[in-house]
């Protein structure tokens, strides 16, 4: 997949192309299907099949007091909208410029001008342009106007009642629901990425050195407990036993700290950027009385974990 880093890496005669456009945030099942029936157009058409997105939730700019986490980053994104079979995407900068472009030049100058757009792909309720002035019914009339087809696509409902969307994958985040959250990211696991930093040093005192994520780190972090998974460190994977939250045992944890403990294993991972993948909750916190209980709870949670992800 070709990204565009902004219009002006659009090479001149680029296209023609079928479109779609949206945040994508997770690229979940309903973003996927989207991609699905746009590549479907473009195999049919002879077409470059194109995703217009954005570096950062329009809301961040506009109402940042509405504006939700992200379950990705910018690059997780790109990341993850190569694996769907795409040809290119365009990745723009959402900035006071972008958002004051005008509906009909937002069509002309980029869908059309830049990409050759001839089919467009969006969702009923998509707007677009200054003040989300832009609709469907206006898409249509410029489709007239310059030459492209429009195509709405209807809501994806896995189980016939709830339509997909990056809220639902948050609220199943939140509650530590990482295997639910995972089906509705089209089978990829919730992964927060980040660079391995020092600790106290508490898992190493306890018998499981642990490696700390940098609270710096990209992707949406799951509810506060424990979680079977997987750290991947240039492109090795290990099994891991991950502590999510602020660990009630001790004072002066930074809040949702990740920590993940690779079975079996001892690795100097201090300063290498790490991926760590949830698979499963295992429980939620509990403040321990005594340390041996607490590490008496640890191993059965390595144990728990090491029969989940090896059998």
């Amino acid at each position: 997949m070709r990204v565009f880093d902004d219009l002006a890496g659009v090479p001149a005669g680029f296209g023609p192309a079928a479109v779609t456009i949206g945040k994508f945030d997770g690229v979940h099942v309903g973003h996927r299907a989207v991609i699905g029936r746009l590549r479907e157009i473009a195999a049919e058409r002879q077409l470059s099949a194109v995703a217009v997105t954005f570096d950062r939730n329009p809301l961040a700019l506009l109402a940042p007091d509405k504006c939700p986490d992200s379950l990705v980053s910018t690059r997780q994104k790109l990341e993850l909208l190569a694996t769907t079979g795409l040809d290119a995407t365009l990745l723009l900068h959402f900035d006071r410029v972008l958002a004051s472009v005008p509906a009909e030049e937002f069509v002309e100058r980029i869908l059309v001008g830049a990409l050759g757009a001839k089919a467009l792909l969006v969702g009923d309720d998509f707007r677009f342009g200054a003040r989300g002035a832009g609709d469907v019914a206006l898409l249509e009339r410029l489709g007239e106007r310059h030459g492209f087809t429009v195509e709405v696509l209807g809501d994806i409902r896995p189980d016939g009642e709830r339509r997909v969307s990056s809220t639902w994958v948050r609220e199943l985040l939140d509650e530590g629901d990482v295997a639910r959250a995972a089906e509705l990211l089209g089978g990829h696991r919730p992964t927060v990425s980040g660079v391995v930093v020092h600790g106290a040093a508490r898992g190493r005192e306890l018998g499981f050195p642990t490696a700390n994520l940098s609270p710096e780190s990209e992707g949406l972090i799951p509810g506060d407990g424990v979680y079977a998974g997987w750290l991947t460190d240039a492109g090795v994977r290990y099994p891991a036993a991950i502590s999510v939250g602020d660990n009630p045992t001790f004072e002066g944890v930074p809040k949702k700290q990740v920590e993940a403990y690779v079975l079996d294993r001892e690795l100097d991972l201090y300063d290498h950027l790490v991926d760590v993948e949830f698979v499963e909750r295992i429980r939620g916190m509990v403040a321990f009385t005594t340390i041996p209980d607490l590490i008496a709870t640890i191993q059965d949670d390595v144990d728990r974990i090491r029969t989940i992800l090896l059998g």
